[in-house]
């Protein structure tokens, strides 16, 4: 009996870190939940519910930020992840995702080092083909990995922009990345009643956690978003490649 209360317990604290971590950032989900999750539930399980539940943490993040989405920033971006995570799902039925993560854990690793040393990067160039190009990359790796919005934040911080403009560009498109990596994936997996029970009890933490990571971002000023959105993906780097070790 202490080990399922244990077991919930560790369950329902990642959950609400996660949701937390969320919606302060804007991203990191499903890395911070499942670095804790894979010691208590199946790979199934924990795949399923960073789907889940990140659709519902982002979702609810987009529409509190709905009054600063840019149709006409955002486009170019869901047009190079709708052609991109086609890609992904293609490339992940011969490449070892593993070897993916660790590289992309430690390019976010090195990014996040330098630019953490450096503060002043320079700002990239305005270009519809380079954000479309951004997004294509996006969904190529989403499709591959499930990662579904670490390379758009990192584009939105060399833009340049403010803390609303990125999360009213990196969230959405992490959200429909996220949907048409789980509708290309759909097919390949069921969803188990184990994974249905935990979902409903892990709800209301979820939302909880999402609530007070978006108090504590209105409370944010732009040096301190940046260094958390730097500080998060130099952490997302870390769990990446503990990952790929340990398994």
């Amino acid at each position: 009996m202490d080990g399922i209360v244990a077991h919930y317990a560790l369950f329902l604290l990642a959950t609400f870190a996660a949701a937390l971590v969320a919606g302060l950032a804007g991203f990191a989900f499903g890395l911070i939940a499942a670095a804790i999750w894979l010691h208590v539930l199946t790979p199934l399980e924990s795949a399923t519910l960073i789907v889940a539940f990140g659709l519902i943490v982002q979702g609810v993040a987009v529409w509190k930020l709905r009054r600063a989405l840019d149709w006409s920033r955002l486009w170019p971006f869901l047009l190079g992840a709708a052609f991109g995570v086609p890609l992904g799902v293609a490339i992940l039925g011969f490449a070892d995702p593993r070897q993916v993560q660790v590289g992309v854990g430690v390019f976010l690793i090195l990014f996040s080092t330098y630019s953490l040393a450096r503060p002043k990067l320079g700002q990239v160039p305005s270009s519809v083909a380079l954000d479309a190009g951004a997004g294509f990359l996006n969904g190529v790796l989403g499709g591959i990995t499930g990662l579904a919005g670490i390379l758009v934040v990192i584009w939105c911080t060399l833009r340049g922009w403010s803390r609303d403009a990125q999360r009213a560009v990196f969230q959405p498109v992490g959200v429909a990345t996220f949907a048409m990596v789980a509708l290309w994936l759909g097919a390949r997996g069921a969803i188990s009643a184990s994974a249905v029970k935990l979902f409903l009890i892990g709800l209301p933490v979820l939302l909880a956690g999402t609530w007070l990571g978006l108090k504590l971002y209105g409370k944010l000023d732009e040096a301190g978003f940046r260094r958390i959105v730097l500080v998060l993906l130099a952490l997302s780097g870390v769990l990446l490649t503990a990952q790929f070790w340990r398994s």
